[in-house]
């Protein structure tokens, strides 16, 4: 390995364990704005669309709306019963069991 690579990933750990440590470290005497705090709750909702929707419309790296596209299906489905029962486990099973039977049925 050369020195550089290793320096680089060096880097890579002291940034990344950086951040996470000064949330700890710093966390309880961090306060933020009440807008602030009703803002980061829609996080990780929103970082998990941005991971699934692009997967589920373009799962070969191109739009992909026919029937033969499993994943579209799956994640509405899982969508629709995360958003009327509000039950993430409920969601999950939900969207592989569509997922499943949509790839078997195609």
């Amino acid at each position: 390995m050369s020195l550089q690579l290793l320096l680089t990933i060096a880097g890579m750990v002291v940034v990344t364990y950086g951040i996470r440590l000064s949330f700890l470290v710093f966390g309880h005497k961090l306060s933020f704005p009440a807008w602030l705090s009703r803002a980061l709750h829609y996080v990780p909702a929103a970082v998990l669309t941005a991971l699934i929707v692009p997967m589920a419309l373009a799962p070969q790296g191109a739009i992909d709306l026919s029937p033969g596209n499993a994943y579209l299906p799956g994640t509405l489905a899982a969508a629709a019963v995360a958003f009327f029962s509000r039950h993430t486990l409920a969601a999950i099973i939900s969207g592989f069991v569509v997922y499943g039977l949509w790839r078997w049925l195609s």
